[in-house]
């Protein structure tokens, strides 16, 4: 499972330390894995909750304002596991499982949190991103960087340790062929009616130089590169532009096997790098009530950036 690092403009612990949370992760997840799979061959512990859903559910022991009430749901909760009845069937469930201990740490901090759109928890293209690629894939989802003093949004940055891509997706109904015509627009054709639209390689090329700068500015030599990505969709071109790869659904495979395949821990140029852009994306949030005393608290929102 990949790591969300940053999604949109919300606060996240990965910018709080990016040295700590990969790493603690990853040993997380190998460990409840562990568990729960212990759990599914031997049937007769499944009286209690896995840790995974236990992390979950349980009150949080920053709340300090936790209701009686919600810690007896919790308690009434225990006895109602139900788990798959294959092991594969179990890795996905697991994988849900983990979603929302992701998106907890990618919108909040101990003693911070962010208002998050309620349609990013069922983004079925960030769900992708997230269950299909290694652990040690950092996601960026469309991050907001704060480039002098102006909020742009980027587009959808995987960072892996051997490099970084920028990801355009470009989907459509799958009777569409998709055709890279010149440089500055494409044409899409279902058979009935045909569309030009801008080429994706303008908002690609903007979000690689706001990487690409940021990488400068810390001397931090790290691979970058641009795809365009249609895992739905037939992509006609003549020529890759430099340092862009067309992937559309005849591509789609081999691209996919090869990230999957790739076997490699963190490495720590891959840590600087995720680090460095991180510092330049915007944040917003507010402070958790119990952390701030009622005189102190305006409920106002809050902008951090590097």
């Amino acid at each position: 499972m990949a790591q969300l690092i940053k999604l949109q403009n919300y606060i996240t612990r990965y910018e709080w330390d990016i040295y700590r949370y990969p790493s603690q992760f990853i040993r997380y997840k190998q460990d409840n894995w562990k568990k729960l799979l212990n759990l599914w061959n031997n049937p007769e512990l499944l009286s209690t909750l896995s840790d995974i859903e236990e992390e979950q559910k349980k009150p949080s022991k920053w709340n300090l304002f936790q209701r009686k009430k919600e810690q007896e749901e919790v308690e009434a909760t225990k006895h109602d596991v139900m788990l798959p009845n294959t092991e594969e069937e179990l890795k996905h469930y697991f994988l849900n499982q983990l979603i929302p201990f992701q998106f907890k740490w990618a919108t909040s901090t101990i003693s911070n949190v962010s208002f998050v759109a309620p349609k990013y928890y069922k983004d079925e293209l960030l769900h992708y991103f997230l269950k299909r690629f290694p652990d040690t894939y950092f996601v960026m989802y469309y991050p907001v960087f704060e480039i002098r003093k102006a909020p742009v949004e980027g587009e959808i940055i995987l960072i892996s340790p051997l490099g970084i891509e920028i990801i355009y997706v470009l989907e459509e109904n799958q009777n569409t062929m998709i055709t890279a015509s010149d440089d500055r627009s494409w044409v899409l054709e279902n058979g009935v009616k045909s569309k030009k639209q801008l080429s994706p390689i303008f908002a690609l090329k903007r979000t690689e130089k706001i990487v690409k700068g940021i990488l400068d500015k810390y001397d931090i030599s790290f691979p970058v590169h641009k795809v365009v990505l249609s895992r739905t969709n037939i992509i006609n071109f003549l020529k890759e532009p430099y340092h862009t790869r067309i992937i559309g659904k005849h591509e789609y495979d081999q691209w996919f096997q090869q990230k999957r395949s790739l076997n490699s821990p963190l490495k720590s140029v891959q840590l600087k790098a995720a680090e460095a852009l991180l510092k330049h994306c915007q944040s917003s949030y507010v402070k958790r009530p119990e952390w701030v005393d009622e005189d102190e608290f305006d409920g106002g929102m809050k902008e951090e950036d590097g």
